[in-house]
């Protein structure tokens, strides 16, 4: 397999976390990493490492689309164009998402067929397979036809990153009756509804679903707009976040605390985003995969980890099958 190629500049921790990760990942996983950025930057930091000299960086706050236009030697554009170039299996960066975004798809191309790429994110579920949230950001305004490709693609990706055989997927409303949702819904609904409409990807379309589905095991692939996706995200990360921090306060220096904080931990392991390996953008010509910025050696690891499996699994191919069938 051709090595991955990592961003080692983009991320809140860039670049310590992120090179730390990239030694881990070539200990624990076998595979070969091209770290992506400034050399005089990773000097201290590569070891062994292969660095591919990148003069530029795109920062967290910059608009996606003027930087990857006019930073043409920076580390996003740069893993990009590895991919593109056959010099790389994937790319992985923790770095400014719309960049990291407008990058894979300006320098790699869309699959022929895709009409918008689309982030798949896993939303964790406690004991269970995490469902599939797309999109979670890349496309704030959407057609109809455009969410029924993001079901198909978001199927065939649970099923080759979580081996889920026939995928059930919703449609994200507010209430299950199909009368429910705003016009964009309820277009949606219909067509996917159709006996057709997923059976390209081996899913089945188990109707419309809210909020309070994303975390359960009821459904394996839930399809919205970008914009209403990345709110319920970044609300449920929140969320998950505050309740943790209560109730680990709550729990200190009480009687029995220690032990009742070690029984939580693997709860709270299942919920932390480092260890689900951060999202996919799907529709491209290559595996890219989007870590969250404040991303910890070990979210690399994982990262790298995602990536590679999808690249093993064959992913693109798959999805360039099923959206050639319509």
């Amino acid at each position: 397999m051709l090595p991955v190629a990592l961003d080692a500049m983009g991320g809140d921790n860039a670049p310590g976390a992120i090179v730390e990760g990239a030694h881990r990942a070539v200990a624990e996983l076998g595979v070969g990493i091209t770290l992506v950025g400034r050399p005089e930057a990773l000097a201290d930091l590569k070891g062994d490492l292969e660095v591919f000299a990148a003069s530029q960086v795109i920062a967290m706050d910059a608009d996606p689309a003027s930087s990857v236009r006019t930073m043409k030697d920076s580390s996003l554009v740069r893993s990009a164009e590895l991919v593109r170039d056959g010099a790389a299996s994937a790319m992985v960066s923790a770095g400014n998402t719309g960049a990291t975004m407008a990058s894979a798809l300006l320098r790699m191309g869309r699959i022929k067929g895709v009409a918008r790429p689309a982030i798949a994110t896993p939303i964790p579920v406690f004991g269970s397979t995490p469902t599939i949230l797309l999109d979670a950001g890349a496309n704030s305004e959407c057609q109809p036809q455009w969410l029924v490709q993001f079901a198909q693609m978001g199927a065939v990706y649970a099923r080759e990153r979580y081996g889920i055989v026939e995928p059930r997927v919703g449609l994200l409303s507010i209430g299950e009756e199909k009368s429910k949702g705003s016009p964009l819904v309820k277009e949606t609904h219909e067509l996917l509804a159709a006996d057709n409409a997923l059976a390209g990807a081996g899913a089945k379309f188990i109707g419309n679903v809210e909020g309070r589905d994303l975390m359960t095991p009821e459904v394996d692939v839930v399809v919205t707009d970008g914009f209403t996706g990345n709110v319920a995200l970044k609300t449920l990360e929140g969320g998950m976040k505050a309740i943790a921090t209560a109730i680990f306060g709550a729990l200190g220096g009480l009687e029995g605390a220690d032990d009742a904080v070690g029984a939580l931990l693997p709860l709270y392991a299942e919920v932390d985003p480092d260890n689900h390996g951060g999202a996919m953008l799907l529709g491209v010509n290559g595996v890219c995969i989007i870590s969250h910025g404040s991303s910890s050696a070990t979210a690399v690891v994982n990262a790298v980890r995602v990536a590679r499996d999808l690249v093993e699994a064959g992913l693109v191919d798959h999805l360039r099958a099923v959206v050639a069938s319509g």
